[in-house]
């Protein structure tokens, strides 16, 4: 199973990059195996990743921005729902991943 981040490369925006930065420095950090995917200079993961975004997901304009997370072909969020479970420490759960060994895990009450 392998992590995919969708990212724009070239985006002007600030808040963007920063998310993106986030997210891939946190996986990094955390020695979790992912792939960046480009959505600024690949046409075909620009619209995987539109097409893939569940429709409840979408903002009102329907086109996601990135970052866009997904666990291969299942979407596990965008960055809002990331930060979430960093901060609630599910993070493995929202990836779909299973937890490594002696990794403190909080099961929901």
């Amino acid at each position: 199973m392998v992590i995919k981040v969708f990212v724009a490369t070239s985006s002007g925006s600030t808040a963007i990059k920063k998310k993106q930065q986030e997210v891939v420095g946190f996986l990094e950090a955390n020695k979790i195996d992912f792939q960046q995917m480009d959505i600024a200079g690949d046409e075909d993961n620009r619209k995987w990743m539109r097409e893939n975004v569940p429709g409840e997901k979408k903002p009102q304009n329907g086109i996601p921005l990135p970052p866009q997370i997904f666990n291969e072909e299942r979407y596990c969020g965008d960055f809002e729902s990331f930060f979430s479970a960093k901060e609630e420490n599910i993070i493995y759960s929202f990836l779909g991943l299973t937890p490594p060994p002696g990794t403190k895990v909080c099961t929901a009450v």
